[in-house]
């Protein structure tokens, strides 16, 4: 049987009364039908009965079209497994000679565990002062002390001396980034906000 090409719930019961069924009307009034009203309403029961049977019909076909529609996904997703399945076998023979052939490549990689803490590298000046164990600014451990630190270690200028007093009064030539730089703008601690307080304290300690 070929199958329906219009969905039958979306059809509309005509009007059998009307010219355009006439002569569907007379017909049956020449086999038997009473009159113009018995015919009209003997053709609208046919077309209930049969616009009935086409619906059934509709339902089976999209229930057959949907089983076919999955079958065929199906073996294209069987098909483009198998596919990948390939490809990933030859990669693999591939990479087993290589292995092969090149064994020094190969060498197993220790299972080093990344540090989950981060590494802090404050500036030579406020290192130098934890060494001595003298006072140091806590500006230094925040974020944005960190950073001046940051910038300034990867910096390509060649490192300056200084001449620098120390507590005994003797003179010794320094690294000019191991102590205070004079016009760096530095947060006393009393001034430092509890969010810049609650950076540096645990920076220092962990650079301690």
């Amino acid at each position: 049987m070929a199958p329906l090409l219009n969905d039958p719930n979306i059809a509309i019961l005509p009007n059998f009364r009307t010219a355009e069924h006439e002569a569907a009307r007379t017909q049956l009034i020449a086999n038997g039908v009473v009159d113009n009203a018995q015919a009209a309403e003997l053709l609208a029961t046919l077309w209930t009965i049969n616009n009935n049977a086409a619906r059934e019909r509709w339902a089976e076909q999209l229930e057959e079209d949907a089983r076919d529609a999955e079958e065929l996904q199906r073996l294209a997703t069987e098909e483009e497994r198998d596919r990948l399945q390939a490809i990933a076998d030859e990669q693999e023979a591939a990479r087993k000679e290589e292995q092969k052939k090149n064994k020094s490549k190969f060498v197993p990689v220790g299972n080093s565990k990344v540090p989950s803490v981060p590494v802090i590298i404050p500036s030579h000046y406020a290192v130098r002062k934890l060494k001595a164990g003298e006072y140091c600014e806590l500006y230094y451990f925040t974020n944005k002390g960190l950073k001046d630190a940051k910038k300034n270690l990867l910096s390509t200028e060649a490192p300056r001396l200084t001449l620098m007093t120390n507590a005994e009064g003797q003179q010794n030539w320094v690294n000019a980034d191991e102590t205070r730089d004079p016009k760096a703008v530095i947060t006393k601690d009393e001034n430092l906000s509890w969010e810049h307080f609650n950076e540096a304290a645990p920076h220092m300690i962990t650079a301690m």
